[in-house]
């Protein structure tokens, strides 16, 4: 959600700003704009739109080696030319681009405007570079401290000055801002995707901290002028990681590299020994972890949906009770904290601000947190006291495939790890690790048979609504396939367990509504057939999603899944679900890789 570019070195800046806009493009954005430090005023472009829209208004010769870009999310103010960041004081000589949200924005707007102040946009953003211009401190990390003392909110913004063309400053609270080291060069991006085609080195600032960046190098130092001591960190993955490789859309790369991503998940964590799960990084002795009474997972989107898969799975090997909660509520009702509770939190980007903001709630009070995260360095990941890194890969379209399958892995061996602790068998312990090593292969078994889905698809393209229904492990597939639907081709699509059909959703089966039932052949098929027959009895078209062999009655389509354990089954029932909301998506000409009004990673409110 929005994103932050900025360079100073040697080179032009220009042409590295515009390259990491299109780098950061997948987050999910309105309007783009840079400005450039060289010469007596600062150059400034802006343009509502794609990043190509700003491209066709720069000039051909565009100079200066210092300069800041951004992609912005509307937050205060409509998508529009002006409201596009960078924001300039009156002067036109402080810049600034922001993520996030000034919460007393209003205030300090009328504070500024009662001084004679002229605002030219209706965004928060345009505030601080007011405040920072007004310090007048003579030094322009100075100047950002007391405009940032006065402000409420998150943030993650970099200050671009044409009097002072030979640095930037930036700062964080609650936005992401990572730092990139280059020779005789430093970078300043909102997500390393940014810069992993000019540095590998790269430094996370911490909530509270600001930077300032010189081509020779930068310094660190809280609000307070106190300095700080950062340590590089070396990137995971390299620039080729976020190619499409000769895929039409980034979602259906990702789609593809399933089997690679899930074979990495378990690489090194099954414990054939013991018949467990191996962790390096959850920093809790096994004798702590028979302490616990109970689990809490914590999660947005589809994080939080497999965290209900996360839940029922800690529950049946482990026999924890294990409940999950959106991220978003649990921060804003005074949650109780339990000393025997283990709090887990997911997002598979590390820095959704409502998860993050319910972890630090936690840690304030005492709790403990695990992460389960795919960007390693990230904010959740190193606020968290230890967790589970993914190594899906880079991820760039908006709607999760490839990491919403491996944090459905990362579940089941944390479920195996904590039954193994408590009383599941080692031979229970075997059959889910064989069933584990066979996932990759079923996989691809599962993606060979895209033509069928494709069809369907196809056929879905006329829809307007749609259902999906399972029971117990089956309701997190329905909800993550809806989700998917509605997400990447418009159509409106809801979840519901099998069982709550008769509680209110059946009055909205009609023939012209599908309906998508989780049919896997486990001790609750008779259950779901029920279910089936009542669409059916309503005229509603049924899908099933099953596994091969004979269904005792007709449905409309299926689409036949290898099975599995039935724990591990719903990994594999999700896979066709994407494919299918991918080539929905693709009848109907939608933008895959970018749905309308949706952000990558959502670190405002």
């Amino acid at each position: 959600m929005c994103g932050i570019v900025g360079y100073v070195g040697r080179q032009q800046a220009a042409p590295i700003l515009i390259e990491g806009l299109h780098r950061l493009e997948y987050r999910g954005y309105d309007s783009a704009g840079i400005a450039l430090a060289g010469g007596k005023a600062l150059k400034l472009f802006k343009a509502k739109g794609k990043v190509r829209s700003l491209e066709a208004v720069l000039p051909k010769r565009l100079a200066g080696k210092t300069g800041i870009a951004h992609t912005r999310w509307a937050t205060h103010g409509e998508p529009s030319d002006r409201n596009a960041h960078p924001h300039c004081d009156a002067d036109g000589r402080i810049a600034v681009v922001h993520n996030g949200i000034v919460e007393n924005a209003a205030a300090l707007r009328a504070g500024l405007e009662a001084e004679g102040i002229v605002f030219l946009s209706e965004t928060d953003t345009e505030v601080l570079a007011h405040l920072i211009a007004r310090a007048g401190t003579g030094a322009l990390e100075d100047d950002v401290r007391q405009a940032l003392k006065a402000v409420e909110g998150a943030y993650g913004i970099a200050v671009l000055d044409a009097d002072r063309p030979d640095r930037l400053v930036v700062a964080r609270n609650g936005s992401p801002v990572v730092l990139g080291i280059g020779d005789k060069e430093m970078f300043v991006a909102s997500d390393p995707a940014a810069l992993v085609r000019h540095t590998q080195q790269v430094i996370y600032l911490d909530d509270g901290e600001m930077a300032v960046l010189e081509k020779d190098g930068f310094h660190t130092s809280t609000l307070d002028a106190q300095p700080t001591a950062k340590t590089p960190t070396t990137l995971e993955w390299a620039s080729a990681s976020y190619g499409k490789d000769g895929f039409a859309h980034f979602m259906r790369k990702e789609i593809a590299e399933q089997p690679e991503s899930v074979a990495r998940m378990l690489q090194g964590r099954l414990d054939k020994r013991f018949m467990s799960a191996h962790f390096g990084g959850l920093n809790i002795e096994a004798r702590d972890l028979l302490d616990i009474d109970r689990v809490k997972i914590l999660g947005c989107g589809s994080a939080f949906i497999a965290s209900g898969f996360g839940a029922q799975a800690i529950e049946q090997l482990a026999r924890i009770p294990a409940t999950v909660e959106p991220a978003s509520e649990f921060r804003y009702r005074n949650p109780v904290i339990e000393r025997n509770t283990l709090y887990v939190a997911v997002s598979q980007s590390g820095e959704t601000l409502d998860t993050l903001m319910a972890v630090q709630e936690i840690r304030r009070k005492g709790g403990r947190v695990l992460g389960i995260v795919n960007a390693v360095g990230s904010t959740i990941a190193r606020a968290c006291s230890g967790g589970i890194y993914l190594h899906a890969g880079p991820e760039v379209a908006v709607v999760a495939t490839k990491t919403f399958t491996s944090t459905l892995v990362a579940f089941a061996l944390l479920a195996l790890y904590l039954g193994r602790i408590r009383d599941l068998s080692p031979a229970a312990g075997a059959r889910l690790i064989e069933a584990l090593e066979a996932l990759p292969a079923q996989i691809e078994e599962i993606l060979a048979q895209e033509e069928p889905i494709r069809r369907l698809g196809e056929d879905l393209a006329e829809t307007r609504h749609m259902f999906f229904i399972g029971r117990a492990l089956g309701y997190p597939v329905a909800l993550e396939g809806a989700l998917k639907l509605k997400e990447v081709s418009y159509i409106h699509a809801e979840a519901y367990p099998a069982s709550e059909l008769k509680h209110g959703p059946l009055a909205l089966i009609a023939p012209e509504t599908p309906t998508l039932v989780v049919l896997p052949h486990d001790e609750l098929l008779e259950k779901n057939l029920s279910s089936v027959q009542e669409v059916k009895a309503r005229k509603g078209p049924v899908i099933a999603l099953t596994h091969p062999g004979e269904l005792p009655l007709e449905v409309d389509a299926r689409i036949d899944v290898p099975r599995s354990e039935p724990l591990l089954d719903p990994i594999l029932l999700g896979i066709p679900l994407q494919l299918l909301a991918y080539h929905t998506a693709i009848a109907l000409g939608r933008d895959i890789d970018q749905p309308r009004n949706l952000a990558k990673s959502v670190t405002v409110e």
